[in-house]
């Protein structure tokens, strides 16, 4: 698996999303928002993964904070807790590799969405989906807390956290890092041709 995390080098394409760490304006704050109204194959989801409201189970289920607060000009991520032992060519719709959690204030974190991510370097395919929607990529890694020759696929849901772009769009304009202490703007990265492993 450590392979499937690392890498070197890249084939840039057109734009897409993706993140750059740079030169950016300030980080917004995070605005209250109710959970969205789910259908029934996403609401059994939310439920499943409601224990990781509590983001110590989710450390204690294998998943690890990533450090970063990921935010874009047009709208926020927050903060990742990867499962490496989770990735792998086909998801699972109950086991997504990423959390993904909001700055609450006094240092908390709030569940706010999951990701699944699919490196190219697994072996997959083709584009995956679930739920009925296609994944977003293949894409560039996200530097920079991942290696840009991380080439992936993945698809946001944003279960816990109503998003007014859309329920699997990549931001949510709702979230901010504003007052978290290793708050990140990026900007888009870019897609890539669908290969397998990583090119030099």
């Amino acid at each position: 698996m450590a392979a499937v995390l690392t890498g070197a080098g890249a084939l840039p394409a057109t734009a897409h999303q993706g993140h750059d760490h740079g030169g950016a304006p300030g980080h917004r704050a995070s605005t209250p928002m109710p959970p969205p109204a789910l259908p029934p194959d996403l609401a059994e989801v939310r439920e499943a993964l409601r224990k990781y409201e509590d983001p110590v189970a989710a450390v204690r289920d294998g998943y690890l904070s990533t450090l970063g607060c990921v935010e874009y000009p047009e709208g926020g991520m927050g903060v990742h807790f990867l499962n490496p032992a989770l990735i792998g060519p086909t998801p699972d719709p109950f086991r997504p590799q990423i959390l993904v959690y909001e700055p609450a204030g006094d240092g908390r974190l709030r569940l706010i969405a999951a990701e699944w991510f699919v490196p190219l370097a697994t072996g997959v395919s083709g584009r995956p989906s679930a739920f009925g929607r296609p994944f977003d990529g293949p894409m560039e890694g996200h530097e920079p807390l991942m290696p840009r020759a991380l080439h992936h696929y993945d698809l946001h849901v944003w279960l816990f956290k109503d998003n007014p772009d859309g329920l699997f769009h990549w931001t949510n304009p709702t979230v901010g890092c504003a007052g978290h202490p290793y708050a990140l703007m990026e900007h888009p990265t870019a897609t890539v041709p669908h290969h397998h492993g990583y090119h030099r």
